[in-house]
């Protein structure tokens, strides 16, 4: 039989869900293959890929498919991967370069913007590349890996700023001169704004390929990643260069690899705000792809 294709976000933070496939029991039973978030929704929507780990958002958009239940990339208060960096307060800004490897997370600055701040920026997409988009617009998106090495540095030069908000110098994120940058963490804005995690991925497929042993076996990958999330933080710092314990903490307080009921509230929100805003059609109800052991209950 041919295996089945999964796409795979490349980021530190998808290493749990996926270790039990590349490292653990289930290693060798799928073709894996690993892009950025974006490209994981274009893999699926073009059928280059079974299953993949997609941006959220792009479940609205993606017609025909299923959520495999009880997991998700998600963050409760604070995630330190998906920042917003600005040259002045928030409230001023005027343009926002938005990384062009996101989905979800576009679209929970543009909710933010709107609901939270009451601000209408001009908005544009960039490469992640943060001097860059600093220097062609007031603020900037920046997620995975990348920001991730920058909250690391403001947590060692940063100081509080307004509520929400870290205040550092430039040459902290790598910058010359002194200015200032205002720094923001995307879910600990929508925690203040909804009183709600964020799901920022999840697992998707076509609704045919939703069966209860698949649905088996990535569970059983994600427990074996979160068995081994200190094997995960070896590993990934060496490729980093980043503090072990610092990338154990990170997985271990700030992403949250479940679909409880609190994050599936937060997701529906979401979703609702995503529609109201017109960034999708009318949000949709979410399929589960079948359990184990019974369908998921709402």
């Amino acid at each position: 039989m041919t295996k089945l294709r999964i796409s795979i976000v490349q980021y530190l933070n998808t290493a749990p869900l996926v270790w039990g496939f590349t490292n653990g029991p289930l290693q060798g039973k799928y073709d894996l293959s690993f892009t950025v978030p974006s490209e994981c929704a274009e893999d699926l929507r073009a059928g280059r890929a079974d299953v993949a780990i997609i941006p959220a958002i792009e479940y609205q958009r993606i017609p025909g498919l299923a959520i495999l239940p009880d997991m998700a990339i998600a963050s409760k208060h604070q995630v330190r991967s998906l920042l917003i960096v600005a040259k002045k307060p928030i409230e001023q800004v005027k343009t926002f370069a938005l990384d062009s490897s996101s989905r979800s997370t576009q679209v929970l600055t543009r909710i933010l913007c709107a609901e939270k701040w009451r601000i209408a920026p001009e908005f544009s997409e960039a490469v992640p590349d943060l001097p860059e988009m600093l220097d062609n617009a007031d603020a900037a998106l920046i997620i995975g890996d990348p920001a991730l090495r920058i909250s690391l540095g403001i947590a060692k030069d940063g100081w509080p700023g307004a509520p929400g908000q870290t205040v550092c110098q430039a040459a902290t994120l790598g910058f010359t001169g002194s200015e200032l940058l205002y720094v923001s963490d995307v879910v600990g804005e929508w925690r203040r704004l909804t009183q709600l995690p964020a799901v920022l991925a999840v697992w998707a497929l076509g609704r045919e390929l939703a069966a209860p042993e698949l649905t088996a076996d990535f569970l059983a990958s994600r427990d074996f990643g979160l068995a081994h999330l200190g094997e995960i933080s070896y590993e990934a710092a060496q490729d980093l260069e980043l503090p072990e314990q610092a990338l154990e903490a990170y997985l271990r307080d700030n992403i949250d690899f479940s679909l409880d009921a609190e994050n599936r509230r937060g997701l529906e929100l979401y979703f609702e705000h995503a529609a109201k805003l017109g960034l999708i059609g009318k949000a949709k109800a979410i399929q589960w792809a079948p359990a184990k052991s019974a369908a998921v209950k709402l």
